[in-house]
């Protein structure tokens, strides 16, 4: 295990294991070259509405496993708060990824709750498991490191190269990518729910609470990181661009 004695420390340890292991990693490289069809982009479009329309639920799960203090579960209540458009329902995030989904899949039916009728990978559902039954047995501490550092701190940045990735000509060819859902995470919300994670992680100095707050975000970040990767063998299944 690695040994470290400052938070910042951390943060490194967590961004070569996102470099290395996500950005590097098979279904992003291919991604950005613009090497899949849109069948492909197709596929992973619908597959991700999973993750997307579960993931309030692993914030719930969050505000459950933090203490029962303002400092701990404001911030996570507030990255909540967005998934529901902070009260308006034309800006609710499952809204907002249907404008994804409809433009790489028009040709799926959603329901009135902007779910397709497709069938979800396990990949996608292992995902939210893993961060489910991690936050269910989680110390306070472990759970701000796991939606923090597992997910937050590196959000943004993937996100934002999604988006770049989906824009890329290959993909756009017969219909326009609406790649909003992607880019307002990445230039608006991801780096202020991370900041506000970091404010009660970075209070805890001692290297076994630094050791702690590592274990627990690469844990959930190389669960990501599998969920790309199984994403990746499954639209190449469809056939290879």
């Amino acid at each position: 295990m690695k040994q470290f004695q400052t938070y910042e420390e951390v943060e490194r340890a967590i961004d070569d294991l996102v470099e290395t292991e996500i950005i590097q990693g098979r279904f992003m490289r291919t991604l950005l070259d613009g090497k899949f069809t849109e069948e492909q982009i197709k596929e992973f479009a619908l597959q991700y509405s999973y993750y997307s329309r579960n993931f309030p639920r692993t914030l719930g799960a969050a505000v459950m496993a933090v203490l029962p203090e303002d400092d701990w579960w404001v911030p996570i209540a507030d990255n909540l708060w967005d998934e529901g458009g902070r009260g308006n329902p034309d800006k609710y995030h499952s809204k907002l990824y249907w404008t994804f989904l409809v433009s790489a899949a028009p040709d799926v039916p959603t329901n009135e709750k902007y779910v397709p009728d497709w069938p979800v990978s396990p990949v996608v559902v292992g995902a939210i498991d893993t961060l489910i039954n991690f936050l269910k047995v989680a110390t306070p501490l472990e759970a701000m490191a796991a939606i923090g550092l597992g997910s937050e701190f590196f959000a943004g940045k993937v996100m934002g190269l999604i988006a770049k990735g989906l824009e890329h000509p290959n993909y756009n060819k017969t219909r326009k990518l609406d790649v909003r859902f992607w880019s307002v995470h990445a230039d608006e919300h991801e780096p202020r729910h991370y900041q506000l994670c970091k404010d009660v992680l970075i209070r805890h100095t001692d290297p076994r609470d630094l050791e702690i707050m590592y274990r627990a975000g690469s844990y959930i970040a190389r669960s990501e990181a599998r969920m790309y990767d199984g994403l990746y063998e499954r639209m190449m299944a469809i056939g290879v661009a």
